[in-house]
């Protein structure tokens, strides 16, 4: 029998207290409370679920268990017997299932994200491959139903990025995106390559969690703020207003900056979100190095200076390096469809898990 049954049944029981007060007409009336008591409701929905199917399972595993050894009738032992050989993988599958849906979450799965990817060796080709990433985030994105919002970007005549920051907002996008953190490797012929050599550029990309004022204190006057006209690509958009606005935060030296904006008051709201979500990260890297346990738990060790995946263009290939997998569909791949790829780091992520459960 499953060991962790008194959690589920634990779970359960909260799941019906949850429903029963999204039905009550008077939390109905109270939205903000009424929206609180669903979202956690809609997070119980897929445990509760398969703890039911599970439970179900096992009491028609236990009848036919009983009625295999009374042997009072031999053609229904028989055939209880039959029950119990294909009922035992599914109740193993369920365990399985169960155990993973009951492991710790990361607390900033549910988190929307602010993405920084920033052109690596390579000159001209690594910009272009840093605008190739972000196209690629922008369609997975799109796939996902998720907002997809720039922050800051220096772009480059040729269409790529020296650098480009941009918010991502939906449902658990921060789960999905959590293992994009690292060094891109791209091998592949420039278009200016006349000899068809290939070549290889990087870009650096970040995903950190949005954070919210709960999450980061930020004293006002540990805050200096400039402002300068923003400018662009070759001398284009350039503001006459000064406009663009850069933060530092003065205890860290931690620096955000935001331009792509027209109007300085929402450069300054957009800077400080990217403030505020670097210094969340910086907080939870320094307490990730402390607990080198957490560290062991994930996929990699999410450093920047980590590579963590090749593009390779003649071969049509992409290899993530962490896990050893390699699809040869990078046209796809490139093209925003990135499900593959990350269900797979998830499912590492899991299997890492566990062995630390056991």
């Amino acid at each position: 029998m499953f060991e962790h049954l008194d959690k589920l049944q634990d779970l359960e029981d909260r799941y019906l207290d949850l429903e029963a007060k999204i039905s009550d007409p008077s939390v109905i009336a109270d939205q903000a409370a009424w929206q609180k008591y669903t979202r956690a409701h809609a997070k119980l929905t897929e445990v509760v679920t398969a703890y039911r199917e599970y439970r179900r399972l096992y009491e028609t595993y236990r009848e036919d268990e009983s009625i295999a050894q009374n042997r009072e009738d031999e053609e229904l032992a028989a055939m209880a017997e039959e029950e119990l050989a294909e009922l035992k993988p599914r109740l193993e599958a369920y365990e399985q299932r169960l155990t993973i849906l009951l492991l710790p979450r990361d607390p900033n799965d549910e988190k929307n994200i602010i993405m920084e990817i920033r052109a690596g060796a390579g000159g001209d080709e690594a910009a272009l491959f840093a605008g190739d990433l972000f196209r690629m985030y922008t369609r997975y994105a799109e796939r996902k139903n998720w907002k997809v919002e720039i922050m800051d970007s220096s772009p480059t005549g040729l269409g790529g990025f020296k650098e480009v920051v941009f918010m991502v907002s939906g449902t658990d996008v921060y789960s999905h995106m959590k293992f994009e953190s690292g060094v891109h490797r791209v091998q592949r012929v420039p278009e200016t390559e006349a000899q068809g050599r290939i070549h290889t550029s990087t870009a650096t990309v970040a995903v950190m969690p949005e954070a919210q004022e709960v999450d980061v204190e930020i004293k006002p006057g540990d805050i200096r703020i400039d402002t300068y006209r923003a400018g662009g690509a070759g001398g284009q958009y350039v503001n006459k207003t000064e406009s663009a606005v850069r933060m530092t935060h003065i205890p860290t030296g931690i620096v955000a900056q935001c331009q792509d904006e027209k109007s300085q008051a929402k450069n300054r709201e957009k800077c400080m979100r990217v403030l505020r979500a670097r210094i969340y990260e910086a907080a939870q890297e320094k307490q990730r190095e402390a607990e080198a346990s957490e560290r062991r738990s994930q996929v990699g060790t999410g450093d920047r200076s980590e590579r963590i995946r090749t593009y390779n263009f003649p071969q049509g290939r992409v290899t993530d390096h962490r896990i050893g997998l390699t699809l040869h569909k990078l046209t796809d791949i490139i093209d925003g469809d990135l499900d593959e790829l990350l269900d797979a780091l998830m499912t590492e992520e899991q299997a890492k898990k566990l062995q630390q459960v056991k």
